[in-house]
């Protein structure tokens, strides 16, 4: 065999090694992707569980608030619905609606302290807030997963490879509405 045949050989199996490389960095980070936004998904999951509890403790109080509890399990129902989806930009939108709309709910106690001081109460609005800060601390995962995800997508020559075998960016977990950015005031 010839020099020219040996080198042609050698830059075709460095060629292939490449692709293979930069094909195992991105489903290594595809996956880390959707390892994270499976820690939200638990963490979601828990929240809808807790939000029933809530509002049935938050009735026996504020009866007469019936539109704002009836917006939350609305929200609730809506992001719950959203949940078997493929339509990432539909559950980010609904989980921000609920996340607004459980501020409400906390605001209201604010005009019961019966309810404030109900130990139901206290106990469920901790959880919730265990849980919520579970949310953020996910969320900051999945957004950084993405972050290196689409940043592999863009860098050359991985874009290239990424683009032929059918890689897609992937949307931030992010808060749409600045009212959502802003923290519900809560004295006790």
């Amino acid at each position: 065999m010839s020099t020219a045949l040996w080198v042609v050989l050698a830059i075709l199996f460095i060629l292939i090694i490449a692709i293979i490389s930069m094909y195992n960095g991105l489903i290594r980070l595809k996956n880390r992707v959707d390892e994270a936004w499976s820690d939200i998904d638990v963490q979601l999951k828990r929240r809808y569980d807790l939000i029933p509890n809530l509002v049935e403790t938050v009735k026996g109080y504020a009866s007469h608030e019936k539109e704002t509890l009836e917006n939350v399990i609305q929200a609730r129902n809506s992001a719950m619905s959203m949940q078997n989806s493929s339509d990432i930009e539909g559950k980010l939108k609904a989980e921000n609606n609920l996340s607004s709309t459980l501020k409400s709910i906390f605001a209201l106690s604010e005009n019961y302290p019966d309810l404030k001081a109900n130990q139901n109460f206290l106990e469920l609005q901790r959880e919730l807030a265990d849980t919520e800060n579970k949310i953020q601390a996910s969320r900051r995962f999945y957004n950084g997963n993405v972050r290196d995800f689409n940043t592999k997508l863009q860098v050359f020559p991985t874009n290239i490879i990424a683009k032929q075998l059918g890689f897609s960016f992937r949307n931030f977990f992010e808060i749409e509405e600045a009212s959502q950015r802003k923290n519900i005031e809560v004295k006790f």
